[in-house]
Order: structure tokens, then sequence, then C-alpha cells
């Protein structure tokens, strides 16, 4: 039956600052944060909506995911700020998703940016702090440079993701891990861009 073609889901659970995450193994960077596993995975479908209608305002080509049929097929803790990786992560993307998905973590760091610009460092400085640390080991691990040492925090935040970015285009499609690289530098940078705005909105 047309719809019904069930789609992976990768939890990650015991995040650094508590809750969990349930990742859409097919749209790198589209994650649903929780309190808990069950919930995070309950939120996917919602969420695979909204990270694809985002792309696509974007100018991005998407797949569109008839169903809801979203489930668990692979779990693993994260520890400490060591984030949790998953089997799909060791698998090399082709040349064309490579270049996509460096698209898509740049849509995901302007989000960053405006929502930065809009309420800044300080609505919601722990997120932003791991944010920093996370590229700059996540640069580390792919043989990029490390960041600028800088005494400002947005500009840290900021070397840190160039240093990151540099990192990806040097190590290209084949480097190791890129595809969990990518999967969480642009499902941490949309976080934390709501959250941003979150703390910046009018109390009701």
């Amino acid at each position: 039956m047309a719809g019904t073609m069930p789609h992976a889901v990768f939890v990650e659970t015991g995040l650094p600052d508590g809750g969990a995450a349930a990742y859409a193994a097919e749209l790198p960077g589209c994650a649903a944060f929780a309190a808990t596993d069950g919930e995070a995975v309950a939120d996917v479908p919602r969420r695979v909506e909204h990270f694809t209608a985002w792309l696509r305002e974007r100018g991005e080509q998407v797949p569109s995911f008839a169903g809801g049929n979203w489930y668990e097929v692979e779990r693993a803790a994260a520890a400490d700020e060591a984030r949790a990786s998953f089997s799909l992560d060791e698998l090399p993307p082709s040349e064309e998703e490579f270049e996509r998905w460096l698209r898509w973590l740049e849509l995901a760091r302007e989000e960053l940016a405006e929502a930065l610009d809009d309420a800044g460092y300080g609505a919601a400085p722990d997120a932003l702090s791991r944010i920093e640390r996370q590229d700059a080991a996540l640069a580390g691990a792919l043989g990029g440079e490390p960041p600028r040492a800088l005494d400002d925090a947005v500009d840290r935040l900021y070397a840190a993701r160039e240093a990151l970015t540099d990192a990806l285009e040097r190590a290209g499609a084949s480097g190791d891990g890129v595809r969990g690289v990518l999967r969480l530098a642009i499902a941490d940078d949309l976080r934390a861009a709501e959250l941003l705005r979150a703390a910046a909105a009018p109390a009701a």
C-alpha cells in the first residue's frame, strides 16, 4: 500500500544537556529532541514535515514522505561531550549527497546566525558553547585545523563553525564519518536556533 514504507530512526540517549534525540536516517540533520526517547521518536513525523518544508522554502529538492511510519532501528548513548554515532554514519555519502548536505549545513548556520542576531548570545549560552566545542572537536576528528583562539564568545562560535566547514570541505565525501558530522552539525544548529528564538519570544 502506498505511503506505508518504513523509514529508519536512530535514537541518541543521554545528551549532554539531558534528554534524547531521534534522527531521521534519510534526512541528515532532521532531528527531534525531547525529555525522553519515546517522546523524541513520536515527534519524528512532525519534524520531518517541518524540516522538508524548511528546505523547500530555500530552494532545495527533497523527497516527500507519505505516512508516518518511522521506527527505531538503532540506539546509542552519548558519553559526556562525545556524541553517539550509528552504523549509517560510517557509510560515505555520494558526491551529490555530500554537496547537498553541505548546503543544508550552510542553511542551518544561517538560521542560527539570524536567531543569534535577534536574541543575543546570552539567551542560550550553554547550547552555543556546546556547539562551539563540538564543532572544534569534529573539525579535529576530520584532520582539520583548530579554530582561532578569540576572546569574544560569538567570535569563537563562528571561528569553530569555519574550522568545521573547512575540515569538511577538505575531507570530502570519502572522509571518515562525514555523514555523522553533518547529521550532528545541522541538527544542533537548528536546535540552537529554536532555543534562541524561544528565549527571545515575548511572554504570553
